[in-house]
């Protein structure tokens, strides 16, 4: 007798489909397949927010073939959801449509579901089964698991950097060290963020629009700015563009945050007074307020002080970091923090992956043990 059809693998391919779209929902897929014959009646993904999710979609899929979905088995990347949110619950809707057996990657972190979609189903006589791809699934979603069991978001900090670990020269000329390329595929990464977060010594030095344009995306990420003295210019290039900013400060300016306020930006006083410097932003309630903004994953791309910043204050989970084949001698470094006494007390790191990106290496690592959670 040869193996069940991968319908789990079917089904994470199309929560992949969802990433830069679902935000701030995770990235789900739906396979419905007939439990005789082990046909695809149905499939789907989860929509933009507010839009179906995973389940839905495959179920309208199999009515749009005129499929009969009763008696059969709907593998999905994560438990269908309980809770009444921006749309009705998935379990309710799987149970409704007779389906007699749930194939769920992982249970759902929210606390307003958190296993209680199985209990519902299993109250309602499916077979329910959990566990295929559960690696796969969290790993898909680490930023909406990191929001919902840290209360932070995942924070992935990108690096341009020559082979010797430099961003920019000394007097600050930094475009462009790393290829075309690369600066594309790092578009890809800003794509799945929820938002990208910048500080204000990137805006007054570069002017970026720090937008998705390289690549094709249903939605433009959120921008942070950490601008402690609300610096912030009204004539900036990244008011280019519709979507949501936020402007993180430190130091009262009135005048200032109602200027900012009429061009749509939200501006959150956030003193560190418990760290000590009242003038600075608070970087750990910054990323606490995010995740109540139901931000999932912050995509960094900011200058060495501000990295080495959210270094100091192990901020951050990963590091994407594209290394150009050239040297360049003195000039900035890729954080600026330390110095450190010994070598026990440097950032310990995993390596995920290097690969190449045109003529540059494309290095992915992560704090060790970070992802325990």
């Amino acid at each position: 007798m040869k193996p069940p059809p991968p319908f789990i693998d079917q089904a994470l391919e199309l929560a992949r489909h969802a990433v830069g779209r679902s935000e701030p929902n995770p990235r789900v897929g739906c396979v419905i397949a007939s439990a005789d014959d082990q046909r695809v009646l149905g499939t789907g993904d989860t929509q933009a927010v507010g839009g179906a999710h995973a389940e839905i979609m495959a179920l309208r899929d199999a009515a749009a073939r005129r499929h009969v979905v009763a008696g059969a088995t709907a593998y999905v990347t994560l438990e269908p959801c309980s809770h009444h949110g921006r749309t009705g619950p998935c379990c309710d809707a799987l149970i409704a449509a007779g389906i007699k057996k749930v194939v769920a990657s992982i249970a759902d972190p929210n606390p307003l579901v958190s296993g209680q979609g199985f209990e519902r189903m299993r109250a309602a006589g499916i077979e329910v089964v959990v566990g295929p791809g559960a690696a796969e699934s969290r790993e898909l979603n680490i930023g909406f698991f990191s929001r919902m069991i840290r209360k932070t978001p995942w924070v992935r900090m990108k690096i341009a950097a020559s082979l010797d670990g430099k961003t920019a020269l000394d007097n600050g000329a930094s475009q462009w060290i790393t290829s075309e390329a690369a600066r594309t595929d790092g578009h890809a990464w800003r794509a799945r963020a929820s938002a990208i977060l910048t500080g204000i010594g990137t805006i007054l030095e570069d002017n970026p629009r720090l937008d998705v344009r390289s690549v094709a995306t249903p939605r433009q990420p959120h921008l942070v700015v950490v601008d402690s003295r609300l610096q912030l210019p009204l004539n900036a290039n990244l008011f280019t563009g519709n979507r949501t900013i936020y402007v993180y400060a430190a130091v009262p300016d009135d005048a200032k945050k109602t200027a900012l306020e009429e061009r749509g930006v939200t501006v959150i006083y956030l003193p560190g007074r418990q760290t000590g410097a009242p003038d600075k932003v608070d970087l750990t309630a910054m990323l606490r307020d995010l995740a109540q903004r139901e931000v999932n994953e912050v995509h960094v791309e900011a200058g060495h002080k501000l990295n080495g910043s959210l270094l100091r204050e192990e901020l951050v989970d990963e590091f994407l970091v594209y290394l150009a084949p050239k040297l360049l001698g003195s000039g900035n470094g890729m954080a600026s923090f330390g110095p450190l006494q010994q070598l026990s007390d440097a950032v310990p790191l995993e390596f995920l992956s290097a690969q190449p990106v045109g003529v540059d290496l494309r290095v992915m690592a992560r704090v060790a043990g970070r992802d325990r959670f």
